[in-house]
């Protein structure tokens, strides 16, 4: 069972949907993108699946998205309103900051403001389709913590390759074949579940490493 409570925001009231764990080793706080919400289906194979291994999970839905909006607002409004989530939080475990495409942008510029223990940015947007040269990379440079990556292999606004290898503080996970949305085409040979599977394995190994190892 989830709880879901609203959130006053600078730019207007945003949803919190918290999925608690038993005894948790630390807190993720997950935004999503600027073209859906947090019924997006890595979002919600997290929040499903982590509570069980120790994790707290919390989807914040963005105010421009609770307004009924169709187009996301500009950057600084979601970076507020992520921050407004992460004060509002009363968990005593360490803070994972996060989100899918705009909402793994978000966290990257806002982790280390918020004294983040680490980032996770699943399908991050590199840069726009076909404009390599518009990168965001120095968004991803500029967490500051321990931060995942996990980006499909045929993403057309980054593929796995297109991430430079000197960024000491990433890590990279890579859904074979998947798209910007981490869907996967039959000629993967990897269904959605699947995909799904590596999405929240990979979260996993890498919060019990760079949270729960950094603990002990």
């Amino acid at each position: 069972m989830s709880q879901i409570r609203s959130l006053d925001t600078p730019h207007g009231e945003a949803r919190l949907e918290t999925f608690r764990a038993r005894s948790p080793f630390v807190t993720l706080l997950l935004s999503h993108g600027a073209g859906g919400g947090t019924g997006a289906r890595d979002l919600q194979a997290l929040a499903r699946q982590l509570p069980g291994q120790g994790a707290h999970v919390v989807l914040l839905e963005q105010p421009w998205k609770v307004a009924g909006r169709r187009v996301a607002t500009p950057p600084p409004t979601l970076d507020a309103a992520l921050v407004a989530a992460a004060r509002a939080l009363r968990f005593r475990a360490p803070l994972v900051v996060g989100g899918r495409s705009a909402g793994a942008r978000s966290a990257a510029r806002s982790a280390s403001g918020l004294g983040a223990v680490g980032c996770l940015c699943l399908s991050f947007p590199l840069h726009p389709p076909g404009r390599p040269e518009k990168s965001r990379l120095e968004e991803l440079r500029g967490s500051g913590v321990p931060t995942l990556v996990i980006q499909g292999e045929q993403d057309p606004m980054g593929r796995p390759e297109e991430f430079p290898g000197d960024l000491d503080h990433v890590d990279l996970a890579v859904i074979p074949g998947a798209d910007h949305g981490l869907r996967v085409p039959k000629s993967a040979g990897l269904s959605e579940a699947e995909a799904m599977e590596i999405v929240v394995e990979s979260t996993l190994e890498w919060l019990v490493r760079e949270v729960a190892g950094s603990r002990e």
